[in-house]
């Protein structure tokens, strides 16, 4: 078992968040009506993706209905529909479609986490909450030691990877990055940010996200990561 592994095994078990541990149980005992034939996670949901990544995507939180009834991060969801389709179309995956967490999905040189591992009430986690769930990140990052390009997916994950940054003592440049879709900043640490709306429902059905913005941000990633030096031979 890998230091990842171990981390992933806490995170499932973690209960440090009284409200988060209410809600998501609630949520999996009750079900969606059209799921009730789901059998729900309902726990803390750990990262996904390729241990040797050299690029790391970071949204809020598992979904209600998605992550938490799946138990794997943007999987049963609208939004891990279009991340996913994404990321393939991109190279970074296998197969476009993510459904449960044994359907032979694979990635490539990404990984997907969040800044808070439980379904929060209205998708909205508290500060207490962030700070709680802050740990995990940082020893994703301990782990992925040739991590080369960031993704954060809305700016409530921008703002939480930046905070780990200054956290582990990453001097952040002035002035300080700011979120905006498709945004690319250089870090001083060598990690490149790159910013996208999150391919929320409200996103993508008013239009401020589409496919082809969110395909280029990953396209933006590719070339990027294409662009990096290969081993030595």
């Amino acid at each position: 078992m890998t230091d990842l592994d171990a981390l992933n095994r806490q995170v499932i078990a973690c209960t440090r968040c009284p409200r988060l541990v209410e809600w998501r149980q609630r949520v999996a005992r009750e079900r969606r009506r059209m799921y009730r034939d789901w059998e729900y996670w309902g726990r803390p949901v750990p990262g996904f993706g390729d241990p040797q990544a050299r690029a790391l995507v970071i949204g809020l939180a598992p979904a209600a209905h998605g992550g938490n009834r799946t138990g794997r991060v943007f999987t049963g969801d609208r939004s891990g529909d279009m991340l996913y389709t994404a990321l393939h179309r991109g190279g970074f995956a296998n197969s476009p479609v993510s459904r449960h967490r044994d359907d032979g999905l694979r990635l490539n040189d990404v990984y997907v986490t969040a800044a808070v591992r439980c379904a929060p009430p209205d998708n909205k986690p508290t500060r207490d909450e962030f700070t709680a769930c802050r740990p995990y990140l940082h020893r994703e990052l301990d782990w992925f030691r040739d991590l080369r390009a960031v993704v954060a997916l809305g700016a409530i994950a921008f703002d939480a990877y930046l905070l780990a940054c200054r956290e582990r003592g990453v001097e952040l440049p002035t002035p300080r990055p700011r979120f905006g879709h498709a945004s690319v900043f250089t870090l001083p640490h060598g990690v490149t940010l790159l910013s996208s709306y999150h391919p929320s429902r409200r996103n993508t059905q008013t239009g401020l996200l589409t496919e082809e913005m969110f395909d280029g941000v990953f396209a933006a990633l590719r070339r990027i990561l294409d662009a990096l030096p290969g081993p030595d031979v």
